[in-house]
């Protein structure tokens, strides 16, 4: 596609060289390892695998042109470094997302786009609406987020990245990939720093969900306000309707940024889908769903009051799209479980454990609060606190954790490039506040074997901070780890242990 064509009614100032003459045929991207002939590289300030010093080296290895930035874009001078077609905008973030949507067809407008937004539950809300429509009507779906993109099962390859939502190249890259295989509907998670750096701009979202909003992100964003403004540009003209939890006091205020277009959901507020008459069990959760005048029985293999509002999100979403209601109400009584969210298994002395991605306040005390609610022996709670993350969270995140729990392992989650053990300093004043005895153990091995050893039948043990994640990172490193291969790993070794134990001399 000509450079020209892919910047069309785009703001931008010619530096070098003939847009009308460039030929774009081997993509875009930030990351200047994957320039090829022919690819257009955007050299967006600041990012790691790119930026304006490597001009030259794309240029080097066959770059059809190269997009910089500039606070003014009129401005002619150009590094010597820029030999090829170069041009200045006064922000390679929105342009990239212009060009990778037009570079890939624009496929969102050829697919029905959910995007899910909000500080917990967009991976759970994202995996029920794709099993919901897949059940309810045989669907090829989508999914791009935490977990890594994939249609059904099979995974779509990505260079590795941590980025719960990619960069638009890649995004825009991956729903041109599922367009092409005729997948009908995509449901992707739509984090707080993609929407302030435009990384789902010209996705074309038919349904934006807000699920709530409390404290998390502040080492980038600051504020509450600025992660709330940020949540919130997913409803300033980047979605077509808008499903949102009345319950949360960001989502109720939605509806007056999109008059006419916004559908809400709800336990305790006035909503157009709510639920009531909530019985909760280990094994799954029943409710009676209310919609425009009728009731209608529900259930999900689920326990807890946000996994209710997390299906209501689900069927409000679905059912906007045009699907039948209660062929989606009927599917909710068969979805699949979300790995690392609530991730259940029982080890074979009894110990009921648990896998969940808590690593918020809020998240760590819903889950907790619900285990709480149904379980028979003790609680056991295996937790930590992200590193280079906000720090105000800890203490108050030993705080819950205490409240809730009859004993704490304090351990590592993700430390980064942060001293672990200094990260457990500031958490145990929030659990010595709560009273909760506890142990330290930065080894998250170690951690949870202490746990599954202290546990006796009966007793619950939450694994809480990493979910599905298959790795820990540590200065730089991804090191694999998983919190549930881990568990059952220990569980298993324990068993066997145990049996070796009782076998009768010979």
């Amino acid at each position: 596609m000509k450079l020209n064509e892919l910047l069309a009614g785009h703001d931008h100032h010619v530096l070098r060289g003939d847009p009308r003459s460039v030929a774009v045929t081997t993509g875009v991207t930030f990351d200047v390892d994957r320039v090829r002939p022919g690819t257009l590289f955007v050299a967006v300030p600041g990012h790691r695998e790119g930026g304006p010093d490597s001009v030259a080296a794309a240029f080097a290895r066959g770059a059809a042109a190269v997009i910089v930035e500039g606070a003014d874009p009129t401005r002619t001078t150009v590094p010597p470094s820029a030999a090829g077609c170069t041009i200045r905008v006064a922000d390679t973030r929105r342009t990239a997302a212009v060009v990778s949507s037009r570079y890939f067809g624009e496929p969102g407008r050829h697919m029905d786009v959910v995007a899910v937004t909000g500080t917990n539950g967009k991976t759970s809300v994202s995996y029920m609406v794709e099993s919901a429509l897949r059940l309810a009507t045989g669907a090829k779906v989508g999914v791009i987020g935490t977990a890594g993109s994939r249609i059904g099962d099979e995974r779509i390859p990505m260079p590795p990245s941590v980025l719960t939502t990619p960069e638009s190249p890649d995004l825009q890259y991956l729903l041109g990939h599922m367009r092409d295989r005729a997948t009908g509907s995509v449901v992707l998670e739509a984090t707080s720093m993609a929407l302030l750096n435009h990384r789902v701009d010209r996705t074309f979202i038919d349904v934006g969900v807000f699920t709530n909003l409390t404290q998390d992100h502040l080492d980038d964003h600051g504020t509450m306000a600025a992660y709330r403004d940020a949540k919130l540009r997913l409803f300033q003209g980047l979605c077509r309707h808008a499903v949102v939890n009345a319950d949360d006091p960001v989502g109720a205020g939605i509806g007056a940024m999109m008059p006419g277009a916004v559908t809400t959901y709800a336990l305790d507020a006035p909503a157009d889908y709510r639920a009531t008459d909530l019985v909760v069990s280990a094994e799954g959760t029943r409710f009676v769903l209310h919609h425009e005048g009728r009731a209608r029985p529900a259930s999900i293999p689920f326990p807890g009051r946000y996994s209710v509002t997390n299906a209501l999100a689900t069927l409000a979403s679905c059912h906007v799209l045009g699907h039948d209601l209660d062929a989606l109400v009927a599917a909710l009584g068969q979805l699949p479980p979300v790995p690392g969210r609530f991730e259940r298994f029982e080890t074979a002395e009894g110990v009921s454990v648990v896998v969940d991605y808590a690593h918020s306040p809020d998240s760590l005390d819903k889950v907790l609060a619900t285990i709480r609610g149904y379980a028979r022996g003790r609680v056991i709670t295996v937790f930590g606190c992200g590193g280079d993350r906000d720090t105000t969270k800890r203490a108050d995140m030993g705080r819950i954790a205490g409240h809730h729990s009859d004993l704490c392992v304090l351990t590592s989650d993700n430390p980064r490039d942060e001293d672990p053990e200094a990260i457990l300093d500031q958490i145990e004043p929030g659990l010595a506040a709560a009273g909760a005895p506890f142990e330290r153990l930065a080894d998250r091995r170690e951690a949870i074997a202490f746990a599954l050893t202290a546990a006796a039948p009966g007793d619950t043990v939450l694994i809480a901070g990493k979910g599905s994640e298959p790795h820990q990172t540590v200065r730089g490193q991804l090191l694999a780890f998983s919190d549930m291969a881990t568990a059952r790993e220990l569980a298993a070794a324990r068993t066997a242990a145990r049996r070796s134990e009782v076998q009768p001399a010979r």
